[in-house]
């Protein structure tokens, strides 16, 4: 499982192996299924996010979507490739995956100053073999 975050394979590792099959009805394919052994819907999900959100005091504006978003941008951010990052989503066009990464300035900075520094330096490589 590729994760960006450490703890998170071990965590969901320990879901698959050891909680998820104490919930799960047999031949039920749900990953998160609900103690009644079906899928947790996604209003449920919801619902229970933004508990845990406003009970943490965090930004209201913060779903249980902004995982996966988070989780495009991190990949984005440590090098993984578009393509790869688009196969992760499930997404068939790549501009549907270019709207849920949220890049920070930083990030944009660094990959504008690398296109730039590359940019200079095959135009001087250029100019010198003249």
């Amino acid at each position: 499982m590729l994760t960006v975050w450490p703890w998170s394979a071990e965590i969901v590792e320990q879901w698959v192996t050891e909680a998820r099959p104490l919930m799960a009805a047999e031949g039920n394919p749900a990953l998160w299924p609900s103690e009644r052994g079906r899928r947790i819907g996604v209003k449920r999900l919801d619902s229970r996010f933004a508990a845990y959100r406003d009970e943490l005091g965090l930004d209201p504006g913060v779903d249980f979507h902004s995982l996966r978003r988070s989780y495009a941008t991190h990949l984005i951010e440590s090098g993984m490739d578009a393509l790869f990052v688009q196969a992760q989503l499930g997404h068939e066009v790549a501009s549907t995956t270019a709207l849920y990464t949220c890049v920070s300035s930083d990030f944009r900075t660094r990959t504008l100053r690398r296109a730039l520094d590359q940019t200079l330096d095959a135009a001087l490589r250029d100019r010198s073999a003249r």
